[in-house]
């Protein structure tokens, strides 16, 4: 008998421990299914994708069509993909590299990455639709279309005339980030060290009220602190971050937003938009990044190749693939939580940056199939349907929409 009680406490202590395992199995096949639908019934939209310039760089290695958008496996983004994941209005990036800064050219380059997103509509007309308002969007998903926003990152095609402002507007250009990995003509940016205006410059403040008054959204990811508080003082609109995360989980990395900037964003009604870049979400990935960086960035010299040479992405694919820097969806909720915590439900969205930090992205937020993983990492931390809803298209639509009205009264005509 002494024997027997053990035993059977050992058995007893088993099946209890297995038949909570199924129940957890249970339970956590029911959440995935709850988001999967969610995924499906609530818009998605997502502030930052660069595709226009995946597909840019794959034209000039290929005369042929490379990128083929129904179904293509070499980025993180397709329409097959996009339709499993449930998103439904993601920002082309208008993406303009600093360099151009400097050899000309960036006004030539922004539209041309502008007519290739229109080329797009056009190639696939069953498949995606052009979108310059939230209205646009749902009239699209009415039809059964993938919009495609355009946001561009960099200001510097807006050159030193305000009149371009006016012009990218009108090619469809909803929101603008001010610059990106250098200081430009109108500020600063977080990762120049040189502070050439230390925030906006005089040019800069007049961008930011005509972006006001045409209606494009100020992106204030990317710029210098100082740039972000010239902004928030000049801007009559709320803005937005497209892809930046909060520098609470990545200390000292200027690229994601302070807690006080984070509410000084909240008080001026604006969003942040989350990017899923290892790097961007956690310290030790960023730590990783860097040392990948840098090691590769000292063999292309070594080598005399550029990232876009053919020899050159077989060498970094193999790099990162043997040292990998990837984080979780969880660490991308805990960023989620974090500026709700701080300023509430009404101030975060996604803006994964896909196709945009190469590969780098977390486990469980690979590409654009992928946003039911976010969704149920939300369930599972008691998010509540509304909530979800407003962190997967309503914040974003609300803030797009005031951006609208306010140049609507500005100028005192309507925007459609």
């Amino acid at each position: 008998m002494r024997i027997l009680l053990p035993l059977l406490f050992y058995f007893s202590l088993l099946f209890a421990l297995a038949a909570c395992h199924t129940e957890r199995q249970k339970n956590d096949s029911s959440v995935e299914a709850h988001a999967k639908a969610l995924a499906q019934q609530f818009i998605i939209t997502d502030g930052h994708i660069d595709l226009p310039y995946r597909m840019n760089m794959a034209s000039k290695r290929s005369s042929r069509e490379v990128v083929q958008l129904i179904s293509d496996t070499k980025g993180d983004f397709d329409y097959e993909r996009a339709k499993e994941g449930g998103l439904d209005a993601p920002f082309m990036s208008i993406y303009i590299p600093a360099s151009y800064q400097e050899s000309g050219g960036a006004k030539a380059l922004a539209d041309s990455l502008i007519n290739s997103v229109i080329n797009i509509t056009e190639q696939y007309p069953d498949q995606f639709a052009l979108a310059n308002t939230p209205r646009q969007v749902e009239e699209n998903i009415s039809k059964g279309l993938i919009s495609l926003p355009m946001g561009m990152e960099n200001g510097a095609p807006i050159g030193d005339s305000l009149e371009n402002v006016q012009y990218f507007f009108d090619r469809g250009i909803r929101y603008i980030t001010l610059t990106h990995g250098k200081a430009n003509q109108i500020c600063d940016s977080s990762y120049d060290s040189t502070r050439v205006w230390n925030g906006l410059s005089p040019f800069g403040e007049q961008v930011v009220t005509a972006m006001n008054q045409v209606g494009i959204m100020v992106d204030v990811s990317h710029i210098s602190d100082s740039a972000f508080y010239d902004v928030m003082k000049i801007t009559k609109a709320p803005v937005i971050a497209s892809h930046s995360s909060c520098r609470h989980f990545v200390p000292g990395f200027e690229r994601n937003m302070s807690d006080e900037m984070i509410k000084t964003l909240a008080e001026n009604g604006g969003v942040i938009q989350i990017n899923f870049g290892s790097g961007f979400i956690d310290a030790t990935s960023k730590k990783k990044s860097d040392q990948a960086y840098s090691h590769l960035e000292h063999w292309l010299q070594e080598n005399n190749l550029t990232e876009e040479d053919s020899a050159a992405q077989a060498y970094m694919d193999a790099y990162l693939a043997k040292n990998p820097v990837y984080s979780t969806v969880e660490k991308v909720a805990d960023h989620i939580d974090h500026v709700v915590q701080l300023v509430g439900i009404d101030h975060v969205c996604f803006g994964s940056d896909f196709d945009g930090v190469g590969d780098t992205l977390p486990e469980g937020l690979k590409d654009v199939s992928d946003y039911p993983n976010l969704i149920a990492e939300l369930l599972r931390r008691n998010y509540s349907e509304e909530d979800i809803e407003k962190i997967c298209y309503k914040n974003v639509f609300r803030v797009w929409n005031e951006v609208l009205e306010i140049a609507t009264q500005e100028s005192g005509s309507s925007i459609n």
